[in-house]
Formats: structure tokens, sequence, C-alpha cells
């Protein structure tokens, strides 16, 4: 727990309970109550923003192990295809009120689909007890990206309950087992000459940040544009590789000033695959000969999840860090909080 007056909130006793709030996630996805009289087919997780990445992280780090499509959803209503009980619509929204995900849990009754409702409460909960769909609730009283870990276990579980994927359980444990060995290193109470993630914050100050990453980390420079944005209230953007070779490289001449004073980060881990490594590498080269600030952060542990949690778990720092060093409160988020009022009138 924090005791810095810029953090009255305590969001960083969020991100060092990460690693337990996965295992926490796990177990409640375990033990939920789920049961379809349908075979799944396909899988649609709708949400927004905090609720959202979880379901991202479940698409990225998988995909090339489920045995059946898992879409992430981010808007209104539903894809076209899901219109049979054989697709499970999961409807995730951490206050149970976000509007897109009701659309969605009306599109997915209307349509036949197989709904499962994930929240803490709100509309969501009361629509789903009204008409008698699968809910699971859960108890988390911060902002919803501090519930990320929380939702992504609860989700994995689920995957791991139908029988979509196998070994989870075992890259599950080397995650959370990853994310302890790593925290003391990174954690506020680490010396600043011995925490890379608060010396690499220092580094971001006053500069427009870039978060480059391939395959399935790209789901993890999302996530670190989002918590900069939502920590530090800073602007920065994300792109994946090898996407980013066909056409952002060709950028790196002009504005000559804007390159100057920006900076790029490259999320590196021995699961990429060879080819994006070379790639990787040459970008970053290549962003550091057009006079930005560049950087690279490895993920760690054995697994591909364990590797993309360690990943996740840095960059939560990091904005935390970025955050204090401008000395903003990392917990409000006024300018959504406009846009929703907006909406609403």
């Amino acid at each position: 727990m924090t005791t810095d007056p810029r953090d009255p909130e305590d969001m960083l006793g969020y991100i060092d309970r990460m690693a337990d709030d996965l295992e926490k996630g796990w177990k409640l996805g375990m033990e939920l109550p789920f049961y379809t009289r349908w075979p799944i087919h396909a899988v649609v997780i709708a949400g927004m923003g905090g609720s959202a990445i979880a379901g991202d992280m479940l698409v990225y780090s998988l995909r090339d192990r489920l045995n059946l499509p898992v879409v992430s959803h981010r808007d209104y209503d539903l894809p076209n295809f899901a219109h049979s009980s054989y697709v499970l619509v999961i409807c995730s929204s951490h206050s149970g009120n976000t509007e897109e995900v009701l659309s969605a849990f009306e599109a997915g009754v209307e349509a036949g689909c197989t709904v499962l409702a994930l929240t803490t409460g709100g509309k969501l909960k009361a629509r789903a007890e009204a008409l008698g769909k699968p809910l699971w609730t859960f108890e988390h009283k911060g902002q919803p990206r501090t519930a990320m870990p929380l939702t992504f276990g609860m989700l994995a579980a689920l995957m791991h309950r139908l029988k979509k994927v196998e070994g989870l359980d075992e890259d599950i444990a080397d995650a959370i087992s990853v994310l302890r060995q790593e925290k003391p290193g990174i954690t506020a109470s680490s010396e600043l000459a011995q925490n890379p993630a608060r010396r690499l914050a220092g580094q971001l100050l006053e500069r427009n940040i870039a978060v480059f990453a391939a395959g399935q980390n790209e789901v993890v420079a999302r996530r670190w544009k989002t918590q900069i944005n939502e920590l530090a209230k800073a602007v920065a953007c994300f792109e994946g590789l090898p996407e980013m070779n066909h056409n952002t490289l060709a950028g790196l001449e002009r504005p000559e000033a804007l390159l100057e004073n920006s900076f790029a980060l490259f999320l590196r881990a021995g699961s990429d695959h060879p080819q994006n490594a070379k790639r990787l590498e040459y970008s970053q080269q290549a962003c550091m000969m057009a006079g930005m600030g560049v950087d690279s952060v490895w993920g760690k542990g054995v697994s591909r999840l364990a590797q993309m949690w360690s990943l996740v778990q840095f960059g939560d720092y990091l904005s935390y860090y970025l955050a204090l060093d401008y000395g903003v409160d990392p917990t409000p988020v006024d300018a959504l909080g406009k846009l929703k009022d907006y909406l609403a009138s």
C-alpha cells in the first residue's frame, strides 16, 4: 500500500496485487457455475476499455492453441455470425453499466446465443438475473483497468473448463510465479538505481511515446498505451509488427522536431517468431537512427503467457511512475466521465 500523497486512492496497491488477482480470478472461474446444453463452436467477448483488454489478452495469448474461434468485440451489437446457441457471448462490464456491452447483451439474447454476464453489478447484473442468464459476479472496488488480472483469470478458467485449450493451468501457474518473482525489483520500495521501470519512466517525461511489439505481444503494447493514457494522462500510441514494417518505417523522416522528441519502446520476448525478432531489432535501430529515443523491455518466464504477463506488470509500474513524475493522480479519469455525461445528455 502506498503512502505517497500523489496516489490517494492507492493505485500502487492494485498493481502490487497483480499476481494475487490473477490467481484469484482463475480460482473464481473454476468455481462459479456455468452450464450449457449446447456445444460451443465460437466465442465473442464483448467489452470496452479496462474490461475489454482481458478478452484481448485471452485471444492473443491462446490464438494458436484454441480449438475454436474467439473474438474480442469492442462495439455496440454483435458480429453477424453470432446468431445461435452454439455461440457463447461473454458480456464483460466492470460497472455493469457500459452501454456498448449492454447493447451486445441484448443482441445476444435476441439472436438466441448462449450469453454469460461478467460484472460487479449494475444494469448488466439486473438484466441477466431478470432473464435467467448465466451470471458471474466478482467484488472489486477499483477502476476497471485494475480488474484486468481478475477478469482474465476468470475467462481463462472458462476456456479451460470448456476444454477449448490444453495445458492452460500450467501456464497460469507459470505466469503467477513469474509475476511474484519480478515484482520486488520494480515495485515502489525498490531503489531507483535498481528499478528499471522507474528509470525508464524518467526517460519518457515530456516525450511523445510509441510502443511497438510483435505477434501476441501487440495486445501488451496496447495495454501499455492505455495505461500511460489513463494513469499518466499522457499521449501514447501503439503498433504491432510485422504490420509496422509495411508502412511506419517509411514515415521515420519527418517532422524531425517530433521524431527528436519521441521515444519508441519495443516489447520483446523469447516466444517472438524468429522473423519478428529480426524485425524488432531492425525497427529499433531504424527509430534510433531517425533521432528517436529507444529502449526495449523483455518478457520473463518460460511460457508465452508468463512472458506476456511479466510485460504487463512492468508496463503498469512504468505508467504509475510516469504519473507520479508528472505530479498527477494515477487513478481518476475525469475526461472519460465527461464523455459519458455528454453521451447521456
